[in-house]
Parts: structure tokens; C-alpha cells; sequence
């Protein structure tokens, strides 16, 4: 049996607790993630999803209920030891890629080396060796403003390798890609967790994008609403089912 590198268990969120504007964003919720997995989160606006993503990877923390992160209580920590614990364990990838402007591809993908103090021939031996799997070793000099939307991103996803993480945590990814982007983007992640052994954790609205995962999460006010694994089913076939439970929310909506 894989191991359980991640496990959200009576996860509870309350914006505004104690007042009478609380706002229950997420109700109880019980999830875990093994090791090797790709996992695909879903639901429609304003269903939970960043709330839940955030709230089981450190960005957040929860308002009751319990976060295991390889095995280790996310709550009890203070705000130094999450910061260091996020360090050695995570690697975040963003929509709008989060990188630096005044820095240069190299600098934004050392980053968590260098605020490590990992030593600069390592940092740079390692910044290397991404970029090259990246194809993106002669951008490494450029500023992000130089580059395309793809190419910022396989900066953003090196950055978040750099420290190799156990669980990448990826919230839209593909937002601000175009089709062909967005599907060499989904490739690498594919690659990724196939071939090197990576989980990922991954919010996406788009049903083919999720169709790249091995498990999809399906989140409805504050509920995990279902579960769909991919099993055996082909990639079309999954895809296929995907949409089905978004046409399935949509016509409920419809139907009020």
C-alpha cells in the first residue's frame, strides 16, 4: 500500500469566526493523498476549492480539525517552523506564476535555495540541471518580462523543483495559458508524476486539463460532493466522465 503523504481529517474552515457574519467554507471534510498520486480538484465558483487547496497545503490554516503533512501535524507548528517545513516538503505553482520582475529566471528559480542558504555552486548546479530538463537554459539570464507566458511557467514549475518536494500543489495552473501551453504544461506535470514519482495536488475549472490526473475531487459547498478514479479508463474515457459531473452541476443549476 502507498504511503499517505498527505491527510486532511474533520477539516473545518469559518471565515469570520465568532461573529455573525461566520461563513462556513468548509464543513468537516476527511482526504488523503498517496504517495505517487495526481490528484484533481473541482468544482464550480465559489464551491470551496481554493479554500480546501490552501487550507491542506500550509497557505492557510484551518479552524478546527487536523493537517498531516508526511506524517506531520501542520497545527502544532509555529510560523518559523512552517515556513522551513514548507521548505523541505512543498513546491507551489501558481496561475499567475508568481515570479519576481526585478530578478532574472535564474534568481526567481533559486529562490528557495538561496533563502535556504544552500550553498551557491549546489544552487546553481541545480537551477542548471531544471532549466535544461525545462528547455528553457538559454532564458536563464532573461527577466520574466522577456518571456512568454509558457516560458514564465516552466520557470515557476522549476522554482518549484528546486527543492524536490515531495507534494507539488498547483492551483490553476494553466489560467493563463494558451491551448498549446497548457498542454505541453500538462505533459511535463504528467511526466512528473509518472516518471519521477511526484504528487501533485491540482485545482483546475477545465475538465481536460483534470483529465490528466489518476484521481479526481469534486468539491460542492464545502463537501466533497464525489470522488472519481481513473483506474483503467483511458484518458478519453475519463475525460468523458469529467464532464458529466460538470454537466450534471450545471443542469441542477439550471433546474432552481
Amino acid at each position: 500500500m502507498p504511503e499517505i503523504v498527505l491527510e486532511a481529517k474533520n477539516l473545518k474552515k469559518v471565515y469570520n469566526y465568532g461573529t455573525e457574519n461566520a461563513f462556513e467554507a468548509l464543513h468537516d471534510i476527511n482526504f488523503q493523498v498517496y504517495e505517487g498520486e495526481f490528484i484533481g480538484i473541482m468544482g464550480p465558483s465559489g464551491s470551496g476549492k481554493s479554500t480546501f487547496i490552501n487550507n491542506i497545503s500550509t497557505i492557510d490554516m484551518p479552524t478546527s480539525g487536523t493537517v498531516m503533512i508526511n506524517g506531520t501535524s501542520v497545527k502544532t507548528m509555529s510560523a518559523n517552523q512552517i515556513g522551513h517545513f514548507r521548505y523541505e516538503n512543498l513546491g507551489f505553482i501558481f496561475q499567475d506564476f508568481n515570479l519576481l520582475d526585478t530578478h532574472t529566471m535564474f534568481e526567481n528559480i533559486a529562490m528557495p535555495l538561496s533563502l535556504a542558504h544552500v550553498e551557491k555552486s549546489v544552487i546553481r548546479s541545480r537551477v542548471e540541471e531544471l532549466a535544461e530538463h525545462m528547455q528553457i537554459s538559454h532564458l536563464l539570464n532573461k527577466f520574466p518580462n522577456e518571456c512568454s507566458g509558457g516560458q514564465r511557467q516552466r520557470a515557476a514549475i522549476c522554482r518549484a523543483l528546486v527543492n524536490n518536494p515531495r507534494i507539488i500543489v498547483a492551483d490553476e495552473p494553466t489560467g493563463n495559458l494558451d491551448s498549446v501551453n497548457s498542454a505541453e504544461l500538462m505533459k511535463i506535470f504528467q511526466d512528473l508524476n509518472e516518471n519521477s514519482g511526484v504528487t501533485i495536488v491540482m485545482v483546475s475549472h477545465d475538465p481536460l486539463i483534470t483529465s490528466y490526473s489518476s484521481r479526481l475531487i469534486y468539491i460542492k459547498d464545502g463537501n466533497i460532493e464525489s470522488i472519481l478514479e481513473k483506474g483503467d479508463l483511458s484518458q478519453d474515457e475519463y475525460f468523458k466522465m469529467i464532464v458529466d459531473i460538470n454537466s450534471a452541476e450545471s443542469r441542477e443549476i439550471l433546474q432552481q
